[in-house]
C-alpha cells in the first residue's frame, strides 16, 4: 500500500507499507528509514518505539 501526501508546494511524499496482518523486524525497520526521509526521529519515535 502506498501512502501519499502532496504538500503545499505540489511536492509529493510517498511511504511505501505492506497490507499485512503482522510485518518483521527488518521490514519495520524499513519503512521506519523511508519515513525519517519526511519526518524528523523526534516526530516517529513514539510510533515504532515504546519504553
Amino acid at each position: 500500500m502506498k501512502l501519499r501526501r502532496i504538500l503545499s508546494d505540489g511536492t509529493k511524499q510517498t511511504l511505501t507499507v505492506p497490507n499485512h496482518r503482522e510485518l518483521d523486524r527488518g521490514t519495520l525497520l524499513a519503512i521506519h528509514r523511508q519515513a525519517l526521509r519526511y519526518l524528523r526521529a523526534e516526530e516517529l519515535a513514539p510510533h515504532f518505539f515504546s519504553n
